[in-house]
């Protein structure tokens, strides 16, 4: 007769074969009631939402996060791809912070998607998730960073409000100097004829010396008919040096 050991032993083998295939977002039918319950009560899964687990340690203390913002990207990336297949992608804020290699955990993860309740899923440790009901960039402006759709650098710039420059302002001058070429951003400047955006996005060029992208960009949509009025959306200006 099987012991509870062994019963303990059968639950944590479910959960590794789970693992071991890469899932970090664990769903309640990935897992029989029996294996659920079990991994629950001593502590080795701890429910997201309903309905949603990840993988925890059982040794950890009362209201430990540690497990959770470990999981939360690769939570997220399951979760919504789930939710909403393909037809979602992260909005251009926290589309800039990936891009420019910021992976902490945001108190709220804004999501475009088709499909959006305009409402938030709350996570555990105060967190959550905000999907908007918004449409998804062609799939040619997106690109997907550790299974998490985002929108390509040009197009998030493109996309950011205007206040974001302000206060993220080191995030926003690391993603403009990825920017190689004023190219990149013009065409769908010129696509969506965005004359204030093209302004603000010269203005922020030229604030952190990149001089001829700022004029290449306010010269080419002038002589696309567009009037444009350059203006620098930071607070500040970097003292050279």
């Amino acid at each position: 007769m099987a012991t509870p050991a062994d019963k303990l032993a059968e639950s944590l083998a479910a959960l590794k074969s789970l693992q071991d295939g890469g899932a970090v977002a664990i769903r309640a039918n990935s897992l029989t009631r029996v294996h659920r319950e079990r991994l629950l009560k001593n502590g080795f899964i701890r429910e997201v939402m309903k309905g949603w687990y990840i993988r925890a340690r059982p040794d950890g203390p009362a209201g430990e996060s540690t497990d959770w913002y470990a999981s939360f990207w690769p939570f997220c990336a399951s979760y919504l791809t789930e939710r909403f297949s393909e037809n979602w992608c992260l909005g251009a804020e926290h589309s800039l912070a990936l891009h420019t290699g910021n992976w902490n955990v945001p108190r709220q993860l804004l999501v475009r998607a088709t499909r959006g309740g305009n409402k938030p899923t709350g996570l555990l440790h105060g967190t959550s998730i905000f999907d908007l009901r918004l449409e998804v960039p062609a799939a040619q402006d997106l690109q997907v960073i550790a299974g998490l759709r985002v929108m390509r650098l040009p197009t998030a710039l493109i996309a950011c409000p205007p206040g974001h420059f302000a206060t993220h302002p080191v995030e926003m001058r690391a993603a403009l100097a990825m920017i190689a070429d004023a190219a990149d951003v013009l065409h769908r400047l010129l696509e969506g004829g965005h004359s204030s955006i093209a302004g603000r996005l010269a203005g922020a060029f030229r604030n952190i010396g990149r001089d001829q992208i700022a004029e290449t960009i306010t010269a080419t949509m002038k002589a696309a008919g567009y009037t444009v009025n350059e203006t620098d959306p930071f607070n500040d200006r970097l003292t050279p040096g």
